[in-house]
């Protein structure tokens, strides 16, 4: 199976806005694409289309925003939505993944980098849904190579 996944795309789901990342499953590691602005939501959909066509990923992963206990937090509903649409608009594998804290982290790098501003300036999600996308990366290599020892 795991020749079968190469290239994957990750959603960070947000109400106002969607930050979106590639990764592939050789190197372990993804990168920012874009942001997609969401109306309480809902992503222009003309525009989910066209990076599923540029792309042409074997999976996504969705971000599953958890509380910090592991609990299903008010917005994890409304991924786990997101999640399905996704699937049955493009008949494509989707993964859910726990994302605590990537937001955060992601915050963190920015201002490492010196990247000043306010946060509407300079939005982070698209740098979550990275984070959140090498997170499921790495514990999907790691499955894979426990269930090959076996």
């Amino acid at each position: 199976m795991a020749a079968a996944l190469k290239l994957l795309l990750g959603f960070d789901y947000g109400t106002k806005q969607i930050g979106v990342a590639v990764g592939q499953l050789i190197t372990g590691q993804a990168r920012e694409l874009c942001i997609l602005k969401a109306q309480n939501g809902v992503p222009d959909w003309q525009k989910v289309e066209a990076l599923i066509r540029e792309w042409q990923p074997d999976a996504i992963v969705v971000g599953l925003p958890l509380n910090m206990d592991g609990t299903p937090s008010a917005m994890s509903e409304r991924a786990e939505k997101f999640a399905r649409r996704l699937n049955g608009r493009f008949n494509l594998p989707v993964h859910m993944q726990d994302e605590r804290l990537t937001t955060y982290e992601a915050k963190g790098q920015r201002l490492s980098e010196g990247q000043r501003g306010s946060y509407r300036d300079n939005p982070v999600d698209a740098l979550a849904a990275a984070l959140l996308l090498e997170s499921w990366l790495a514990s999907y290599s790691e499955n894979q190579t426990h269930e090959e020892r076996q």
